[in-house]
């Protein structure tokens, strides 16, 4: 069996994808309200949805529980997690696989809820929720080495993460990037393998990479 289908992680993932789909709908009818862009002053953007998903489809959260079991991740760092679709996702396979994740949050209202989400689910305990600029508190505190990576944040700042975690990468670290074309220059850099990766687009609008090293 596996944690993603048993209670009380299933029946969480459930309730969020339920309205993660909801959130959907609702900021796609207040769409007009929104002066803010993610690819351009994405901190007024992100205080104006704090109280929508902004989640990861769920063809893509199931793909990001599948390469993190699939790999058997030890450590995984998520950028952007809101209220922990995708979080709870990379949770239930880090469960199974003996491992933790490492997600960030910059908007406190959200960080609050995602904590009782991750509660309600049962993996609190292996989650490590650093609230705050992920520029600040993914300077810090890393293990040595890391097996996967979400990038769902700030679409400006991708280039700038994955310049922090590079260095904990080993041969075959995956990074995926989802909203990858509103990043037409992280795309560009991980395509070319000279920059140490081999990436390929993958479902929806969403960019996976593989480490090999430069």
């Amino acid at each position: 069996m596996t944690a993603l289908l048993e209670a009380p992680l299933a029946s969480e993932i459930a309730r969020l994808l339920t309205e993660a789909k909801a959130s959907e709908a609702a900021m796609n009818a207040r769409r007009a309200d929104f002066t803010g862009d993610p690819t351009g002053d994405y901190r007024d953007f992100y205080a104006r949805t704090k109280d929508l998903y902004l989640a990861v489809a769920p063809d893509t959260a199931r793909l990001l529980y599948a390469l993190a079991r699939a790999t058997k991740a030890q450590v995984a760092v998520e950028f952007g997690a809101s209220f922990g679709v995708s979080t709870l996702h990379l949770a239930a396979a880090l469960k199974d696989t003996g491992g933790r994740l490492i997600t960030t949050e910059f908007e406190p209202e959200k960080a609050v809820q995602l904590r009782k989400n991750l509660a309600a689910a049962g993996v609190a305990d292996l989650v490590d929720v650093r609230e705050g600029d992920a520029l600040e508190t993914l300077a810090r505190d890393l293990p040595a080495r890391i097996d996967l990576v979400l990038l769902d944040g700030a679409k400006p700042l991708y280039p700038k993460i994955l310049e922090l975690l590079e260095p904990h990468f080993a041969a075959g670290t995956l990074v995926v990037a989802d909203n990858s074309d509103m990043c037409p220059d992280y795309v560009a850099f991980v395509r070319e393998t000279a920059n140490g990766y081999l990436s390929l687009p993958c479902v929806e609008d969403v960019e996976l990479s593989l480490w090999i090293g430069k």
